[in-house]
């Protein structure tokens, strides 16, 4: 079993153009340390009839041995945990039953690699803004990701541990 501890941060911002700053400055900061696939993240905004929209994501394919190609990751996995209408919304769901299928499975993934408490803080934690940033990412990067979330109203951090080799087990039978 290939079990990794990771970071999830759930930023709140009062608009998303401050969410989409830090995610910006999330993925400078990766992209410096060369590191730019030792993470995942979503901005998520709160629309006018209340439902929650992924409106920008960068997703780590090489995570789980390159399998996850496609654009989908752990952070929009919790995200789509978090919020399911997020998955239709954001668009996530066009395309293939694989694409749906794998994006079931990493959601699945992403709820089960954290406690049910720690998942709902998180939630209304994002539920108290009108836009958000979810980043997953290694621990050790852990004081210069929250610097990096500067605009933020306030950041809740939870661990996470996912089993990639499950995970890519999963990716390889929604693909065939």
């Amino acid at each position: 079993m290939a079990i990794d501890t990771l970071m999830v941060y759930a930023a709140v911002y009062d608009n998303v153009d401050d969410a989409k700053a830090d995610y910006d400055m999330v993925k400078d900061l990766h992209r410096e340390a060369d590191l730019i696939d030792a993470y995942d993240a979503a901005v998520i905004e709160r629309r006018d009839n209340g439902k929650t929209k992924i409106v920008k994501k960068h997703e780590t394919p090489t995570r789980a041995g390159g399998v996850l190609g496609g654009g989908v990751g752990l952070a929009t996995g919790l995200v789509v945990a978090l919020f399911p209408f997020a998955a239709i919304g954001g668009g996530l769901l066009v395309g293939t039953t694989a694409g749906g299928a794998l994006l079931g499975a990493l959601a699945g993934h992403a709820a089960a690699g954290m406690s049910r408490h720690d998942l709902k803080e998180l939630g209304e934690h994002l539920d108290a803004g009108q836009a958000g940033l979810v980043v997953v990412a290694v621990s050790d990067m852990e004081a210069k990701v929250e610097r990096a979330m500067k605009r933020a109203a306030k950041i809740e951090k939870k661990q996470i541990e996912v089993d990639t080799a499950e995970i890519e087990r999963d990716a390889a039978s929604a693909e065939a």
